[in-house]
């Protein structure tokens, strides 16, 4: 895959293409192993489940079409149930006992936090599909990442409050590794965008009813809401915010960027903005965009197979190909040289925006990768 720009986006464009053999043959073993641990069931499984989907879906045709350079991609699969702990543990199995060539997983900030001090210490590349900027800052040696970070998502989130005259912000947040680092993100940007924190309200994963919490925030001189989480959690804020009445404009972060919140949230929804990839509404971007053929692609090769889209089996999608194209490109399954080429991608056109790595940045993008969306009449639409 010499040519990386122009496969990809030709493999794009049809959905489903293969990775262009080259001439030299890869190191030995009969099969490139990528290793995963996701969350498929429990109260991430709306990450988890996409993100697997995606991964056989892809792998399956890869190996249909021949596999890179006559290998057969082999997908080693764990499920943690969210469960931190069973992350650490099956990544030491991928690792040790199944010998994976990379890692392309992890679906919760928790479980990549938790597995990463074992993985850089195995030496084995690992992208990661979570959120937290701690992922990726400081720099970890053999840990990349494809989705936004929280700290582009607060970004974000402040430059459109700037642009609507808002300056006293309510802030509320999940307990979880991702809600907590959403929350400390928010708190050290806001100055910087001339916002003050007047309400600051958690809440937690089992949680059933965060109405106390939003009492608070009715009783603060908020102007705007911001929750920062994943899962049931956002969905029932919000239905606590307009069953009290409270009209302010309310912004979710980039972990609910799914069509399962908005059945979640129902009518609630309406008017919510948050930032996520334009994966959510590629039919609607111009054609001039950089993106869109990669989008469109990978919206209805999915779409065809398993239902609506959304950007976190995106966020596998951008993983596994990041992943195979720095395995072709390196020529050989060395650990070394892989990590180093995935270092070296530049200009890959994804579904969460165009990475260029580098030695300094693992993850590639800026924050033009991000839209901003608002839910109106049960679906996305483009603010900007």
């Amino acid at each position: 895959m010499k040519k990386r720009n122009k496969c990809l986006a030709g493999m794009a464009a049809v959905a489903l293409g293969m990775l262009s053999a080259s001439s030299v043959v890869l190191a030995a073993g009969d099969t490139i192993k990528v290793g995963t641990f996701l969350s498929v069931t429990g109260p991430a499984s709306f990450l988890g489940d996409p993100e697997l989907k995606t991964l056989q879906m892809y792998i399956e045709d890869i190996n249909a079409k021949g596999g890179i350079d006559g290998k057969q991609v082999e997908l080693v699969h764990y499920d943690t149930g969210g469960n931190a702990k069973k992350a650490v543990n099956f990544a030491k199995r991928l690792i040790k006992r199944d010998k994976v060539d990379v890692i392309v997983g992890g679906s919760t900030s928790g479980s990549t936090l938790a597995s990463m001090p074992e993985i850089e210490k195995s030496g084995v590349p690992f992208i990661s599909l979570a959120g937290s900027v701690k992922i990726v800052d400081p720099v970890s040696p053999w840990t990349f990442k494809t989705p936004h970070t929280d700290r582009m998502a607060a970004s974000k989130v402040y430059l459109d409050m700037q642009a609507r005259g808002i300056t006293k912000v309510a802030l509320i947040s999940g307990d979880g590794g991702f809600g907590k680092s959403g929350r400390a993100q928010s708190l050290a940007l806001a100055p910087d965008f001339g916002i003050t924190i007047v309400a600051d309200e958690s809440y937690g994963r089992k949680d059933t009813d965060m109405t106390a919490q939003v009492t608070n925030i009715r009783s603060s001189d908020a102007q705007a809401i911001l929750n920062f989480g994943f899962g049931s959690g956002p969905a029932i804020v919000t239905k606590n915010i307009r069953q009290l009445g409270i009209e302010l404009p309310l912004y979710q972060s980039h972990g609910v960027a799914s069509k399962k919140f908005i059945d979640l949230a129902g009518d609630a929804a309406e008017g919510v903005r948050l930032p996520a990839a334009a994966l959510l509404v590629a039919d609607k971007l111009d054609d001039s965009d950089q993106q869109k053929a990669v989008l469109v692609a990978y919206k209805n090769a999915y779409e065809a197979k398993y239902g609506p889209v959304s950007t976190f089996g995106g966020h596998a999608y951008d993983g596994l190909y990041i992943a195979l194209e720095a395995i072709d490109r390196a020529n050989s399954t060395d650990k070394t040289a892989v990590r180093d080429q995935i270092e070296a991608t530049k200009g890959f056109v994804g579904t969460s925006g165009i990475f260029t790595m580098s030695k300094d940045d693992h993850l590639g993008l800026g924050l033009d990768a991000f839209r901003m969306l608002e839910i109106r009449n049960g679906d996305w639409a483009l603010v900007e």
